[in-house]
């Protein structure tokens, strides 16, 4: 069997998010081939059960992609695709550590192939509400040797200022300069906050992901969309909070800022339980020197971990620095150690 034919297998199946249903399909079939009960749940993930125990360890991956297909192709030990870093490789080692594994009494593993991760996490807010797990291990590139404990939150909000229509000579602040003056108002507040904070993973980190403004006549607006990856110590309904506070924001001020999509706050698992210790072990079975990582951005953990309320990490092969990039490609030896050391972690775990 060619070891890595999971990994290959979805890299040619192309998923961008909304896109993952033939991804899905191939891989509940590679997953009924390897042992597991395998079926798509009604959001449209893709589902492997091993075994029947009371007692379960779910390992959640995402199976769709951002935009811009590359070809799959392998020079040297690098296989190209998309997705075989973000995130079809930490997927595909699940499949194949829990197989190698296979069934073990008194226990189940549940690979989850979630969908939407890329968008609005569909399909971990699915299976949030589904599982009550013992253990829960979720697939991000962190490369084979290391166990990531922390994600940042994030949240997002349309600024939108209105001023009434003047005449361009009459020095009258617009609602363009009003928005540029929001934005560096959101900054020095931010530069403020952070100026004590030693790691980015403490820090506030703002983003200006839009700018758009026009005119009817008789008014003029501008609006900003504006993106914050958030510290522990700063939850979403807190940022939201701040930043109406710091632009005075109200309707008869001219400024709105309304909170868009599903806004995450931070997580930060625990270093000393059974899971970790686990991963520790197989990763020095391997050869490797384990290592702790906390990343600037958000990932599916931070929806399921606060619901489940279980230890849980985030594992998985290759280099994240090479997401959403043109020159996707994973190290074929790096993801044959991260299958070694998952299956040595999962057989620990489970003894």
């Amino acid at each position: 069997m060619n070891e890595f034919e999971t990994l290959t297998g979805l890299l040619w199946r192309y998923s961008p998010s909304g896109r993952e249903r033939e991804a899905v399909k191939w891989l509940t079939a590679r997953m009924a081939s390897l042992g597991y009960d395998a079926f798509i749940d009604e959001a449209g993930n893709a589902v492997g059960v091993m075994g029947r125990g009371p007692k379960q360890v779910v390992l959640l991956g995402h199976i769709d992609t951002v935009e811009g297909e590359i070809k799959v192709e392998q020079a040297g030990n690098l296989l190209y695709g998309r997705g075989s870093v973000d995130a079809k490789g930490p997927l595909a080692c699940f499949v194949d550590a829990a197989a190698r594994v296979g069934a073990v009494d008194g226990w189940q593993f549940v690979v989850i192939g979630a969908v939407e991760e890329e968008r609005n996490s569909d399909g971990a807010r699915f299976a949030a509400d589904r599982y009550q797990p013992n253990f829960a291990i979720i697939g991000e590139p962190n490369q084979w040797d290391r166990i990531a404990l922390g994600y940042k939150g994030s949240a997002w909000a349309t600024v939108t200022l209105r001023r009434e229509q003047t005449h361009t000579a009459s020095g009258s602040q617009t609602a363009a300069e009003a928005a540029v003056d929001a934005w560096l108002q959101i900054k020095s507040f931010v530069d403020a906050f952070n100026a004590d904070k030693q790691t980015l993973f403490g820090k506030l980190l703002p983003t200006l992901r839009g700018m758009e403004s026009g005119q009817d006549g008789f008014a003029q607006w501008a609006r900003l969309t504006v993106g914050v990856r958030l510290p522990l110590e700063v939850s979403p309904d807190e940022w939201y909070s701040n930043l109406k506070a710091l632009l005075n924001a109200s309707d008869d001020d001219g400024v709105q800022v309304e909170p868009a999509g599903f806004p995450v706050p931070a997580w930060r698992g625990e270093k000393n339980n059974r899971l970790v210790r686990a991963f520790l072990s197989g990763i020095r079975s391997q050869g490797g020197e384990p290592r702790f990582v906390y990343k600037t951005g958000t990932a599916d953990v931070n929806i399921v971990a606060p619901v489940w309320q279980c230890p849980a990490v985030v594992y998985g092969p290759g280099d994240s620095a090479l997401d959403h990039t043109p020159h996707e490609h994973i190290d074929l030896e790096d993801y044959r150690r991260a299958v070694n050391v998952l299956a040595a972690a999962l057989s620990a775990l489970t003894d």
